[in-house]
């Protein structure tokens, strides 16, 4: 062993003491990922939930970090005179040098801390909207929605979010608090139509489709209550009537989940189109050019 030492001072400058410090570092990152090792496969026995595998992944993971950075930081800075004295150094360096990745960590302290968001939930941040898959100490992962795809749909892409811009810009969460999203669904009639019979259709169709859900909702509202000045006079849902050039507007609004905004949507749409088929009296009303005579169409005298 002492000639392996001797040899290894000889040939790379390396004192016995740095040797004996470089090789403990690495037996101490070896039983340390040897143990998140067996941590995780424990848990993959033991429970094939994701979110739960997900979570106890992170948090293992974490521990064994800070176990590591702790240990191996003991015994680097055993050559100052304090640890106070290291850290001090060590942090008007690294504030210095590296400006983006202390936000990005202050961040992600913030992320656990307060949670603004857990993985699972759908948020916006900045110009980025997406479901999060993952966090991590510098940056959380977004499965994309929006952008080219339709009703808040995933888009496919994955974007990697610096975890400083939580502290920096607006962000938007679905899925704490209220949970439940409004979703308006416009439906444009013809002035001659019997718009009257159309909103008790609609209204009709609306409370089967969504009516579940506002049971649902006003329990989230009293939790939701207790952390935040959230008021809703109404959750059940409603038609709306208003005129516009082409017609007459009756604007269905209800509650749904954020992810399931789509498919809500498709499901109101095909019980309108089947019921207002049965009607003769009731058109849908589409951009169209119209000649008027007044001496033939006027309410006035002929």
């Amino acid at each position: 062993m002492e000639f392996i030492v001797k040899w290894i001072q000889d040939i790379i400058g390396l004192n016995p003491e740095i040797q004996v410090k470089i090789f403990t570092s690495f037996v101490i990152t070896l039983v340390l990922w040897i143990l998140y090792s067996l941590i995780t496969k424990i848990i993959w026995r033991r429970t094939k939930n994701v979110r739960t595998l997900y979570s106890w992944r992170k948090a293992s993971g974490y521990i064994v970090v800070v176990l590591g950075v702790l240990l191996i930081g003991r015994l680097w800075s055993s050559g100052f005179q304090s640890i106070a004295t290291y850290l001090g150094l060590l942090s008007a360096g690294i504030a210095i040098a590296l400006k983006d990745v202390v936000s990005n960590f202050a961040g992600w302290l913030f992320i656990i801390s307060r949670r603004p968001f857990s993985v699972g939930d759908r948020i916006q941040i900045g110009n980025y909207a997406g479901d999060v898959i993952d966090t991590r100490f510098f940056q959380f992962t977004l499965m994309e929605i929006g952008n080219w795809v339709n009703a808040d749909q995933s888009t496919g892409r994955i974007i990697h979010v610096p975890n400083g811009m939580v502290l920096s810009e607006p962000l938007a969460n679905y899925s704490k608090g209220f949970y439940y999203i409004w979703n308006e669904i416009p439906v444009l009639i013809t002035f001659e139509s019997n718009w009257q019979e159309a909103k008790k259709i609609l209204q009709k169709i609306t409370d089967k489709d969504a009516e579940q859900l506002s049971k649902s909702a006003e329990k989230r509202l009293k939790e939701a209550s207790k952390k935040f000045m959230i008021l809703h006079s109404r959750l059940t849902p409603i038609v709306y009537t208003s005129v516009q050039d082409s017609g007459v507007l009756l604007t269905i609004r209800y509650l749904c989940e954020p992810q399931q905004r789509r498919n809500s949507e498709q499901a109101i749409w095909e019980d309108v189109l089947s019921e207002f088929a049965r009607h003769e009296d009731i058109d849908f009303a589409y951009p169209t050019q119209r000649f008027y005579d007044n001496r033939f169409e006027s309410k006035g005298e002929k």
